[in-house]
């Protein structure tokens, strides 16, 4: 089953500084050069939107014709360096919602969830963090908010390095925070391919040992080809070792995959991964050969956080 997950977000230099001023968002109508694509897979993303997009009439406004015509569900993406209330030194430590003070980062998530509310006409339950910025208290506000499923984990990666959170010993599928029936969390489809892909969980933590980064190892095992990692998203990820990368999981017993990207990569020159109709015209083409893989190809289904929600409460009740 295939989920499709768009951080919906304002258009900022991603090599700046962050910013409190950058808050266009004129890349949002660039969403409609997925729509019929998607239509005739029968897949409705699922728009994680932030703060500027929620509050401005040119984010919201095409959003919510799609999620009116049910084409599409809404998320909250909690950016914290452009969401009320601005009361955090702007800086790389603070720009992971985690980090803030337990109520400064529920405060902002409120702001956002009432925003979404009021813009949208429908109370958001889906949440993903910005830069996947977890906390030690996110799960708990999440809950108690009403939130039913959150989108954040990044499997295999450990941000500490940048201010971030541990996610290394998380794995590519979903799992309940808590107990079941509660907050479900399904993170990105990230994993291995190559001969050793098998053995690419286990390897994964001895590469990153001192020792390991020193020589190299994961460069060398990946250019020989032997053992390589990646993400399913057409974001810097060639459509062939996308459909690789679902291909070996599958094989691997892997059934819930979610495809991921940014919104302003729809408009050229806003990411580091589209900066001209060119490249445009490969990420929309990108997007498409991989759903036609996986529908076609593999024999998948489209589903969403919901759904697939609802579908493991179900079985679990059914064992």
């Amino acid at each position: 089953m295939l989920q499709v997950i768009v951080d919906t977000e304002e258009e900022f230099d991603w090599n700046a500084p962050f910013n409190r001023q950058s808050i266009g968002v004129e890349s949002i109508r660039g969403q409609s050069k997925l729509r019929q694509i998607y239509k005739d897979h029968n897949v409705r993303p699922t728009y994680a939107v932030d703060y500027p997009v929620a509050s401005q009439a040119t984010g919201y406004t095409d959003l919510r014709e799609l999620l009116e015509s049910n084409e599409c569900l809404i998320g909250a993406h909690l950016q914290p360096w452009v969401n009320l209330p601005d009361e955090e030194e702007i800086c790389d430590y603070n720009s992971y919602p985690g980090n803030l003070t337990p109520d400064l980062e529920r405060r902002k998530l409120e702001v956002l969830t009432e925003t979404i509310t009021r813009n949208f006409g429908q109370r958001p339950v889906i949440y993903k963090a910005g830069r996947y910025g977890l906390g030690p208290k996110t799960f708990h506000t999440l809950a108690e908010m009403g939130y039913l499923v959150d989108l954040s984990p990044v499997p295999y990666n450990d941000m500490r390095y940048k201010y971030g959170p541990d996610f290394s010993r998380i794995r590519p599928c979903p799992y309940w925070i808590n107990s079941p029936g509660g907050l479900l969390s399904i993170p990105l489809t990230r994993g291995f391919f190559g001969p050793l892909s098998r053995y690419g969980e286990g390897l994964n933590k001895l590469l990153d040992a001192p020792l390991a980064r020193a020589l190299r190892l994961r460069g060398a095992l990946s250019r020989t080809h032997l053992l390589a990692h990646s993400t399913l998203t057409p974001e810097g990820v060639p459509v062939d070792e996308q459909i690789r990368l679902a291909e070996e999981m599958i094989a691997r017993g892997y059934r819930i995959f979610s495809l991921t990207y940014h919104s302003p990569s729809l408009e050229p020159g806003h990411t580091p991964y589209v900066r001209s109709e060119a490249d445009l015209s490969i990420f929309i083409r990108s997007i498409e050969r991989f759903l036609d893989a996986f529908f076609n190809r593999f024999g998948g289904q489209p589903t969403d956080p919901l759904s697939l929600r609802a579908l493991l409460l179900k079985r679990r009740e059914q064992a």
